[in-house]
């Protein structure tokens, strides 16, 4: 899933916690606000996860005498704000495992940001012949499925052979964009009286019998 520019920007932000000093863990915020309900209104923020923090361990013994049960606060930090406060937690385990992942986050955004300049691309490749953004949209199975469909329409319209090895060393998810980018190389061979030799896969004539890449005989398909 895409991170937003500003949500990838906050994340590398550092923050300390004010109770006992630690850098706080920029976390994916919960599906759910126990609050109001309206949500946190962001998705990440800061979390102390320092066990030994002085809020934490002191409201372990605070919520069992007031409310009977296990739970706990952490010092939790919304985004562009600048003073955090406590948030309930019924374990120490809690958000230990929502962790933003900085280094895949930053993946993401690559990946992104290239099939954005792809997009951008479409409108025009066919007249300045420029393969490589529908060859981008059709091998990131990420990327989003309207595009990856008008890629295909435009891939035969380039109508050029050097689209065929990189789709055909692609496997792909999403079953129908595979078998539109099938036929959109079956309509492109035929436009240059070209087949695939059914043994080696390379391009011959589609009237060659024998293969000049491997020497075997191809028959009539």
């Amino acid at each position: 899933m895409f991170v937003d520019e500003r949500s990838y920007e906050i994340a590398r932000q550092k923050h300390d916690c004010p109770h006992c000093k630690e850098q706080l863990a920029c976390c994916h915020t919960p599906p759910y606000h126990v609050g109001d309900g309206l949500g946190w209104g962001a998705e990440i923020f800061f979390v102390c996860l320092n066990d030994s923090c002085p809020i934490f361990q002191k409201s372990w013994q605070e919520f069992e005498e007031q409310y009977g049960h296990a739970a706990s606060c952490r010092y939790m930090l919304l985004p562009n704000e600048k003073k955090g406060g406590p948030m309930m937690v019924g374990s120490k385990e809690a958000f230990t495992g929502s962790i933003v992942d900085q280094d895949k986050m930053a993946e993401t955004n690559v990946r992104y940001r290239r099939e954005k300049e792809a997009r951008a691309k479409l409108d025009t490749c066919v007249a300045a012949k420029n393969l490589e953004p529908v060859l981008c949209l059709l091998t990131d199975e990420e990327a989003n499925l309207k595009s990856r469909h008008r890629a295909c329409e435009l891939l035969a319209e380039l109508n050029d052979l050097e689209c065929i090895d990189p789709i055909r060393a692609h496997t792909f998810r999403h079953t129908e964009i595979g078998q539109l980018a099938n036929l959109a190389i079956s309509k492109i061979l035929r436009n240059h009286n070209r087949r695939e030799c059914v043994h080696c896969a390379e391009i011959v004539k589609a009237q060659a019998r024998i293969c000049k890449h491997c020497g075997r005989e191809n028959h009539d398909q």
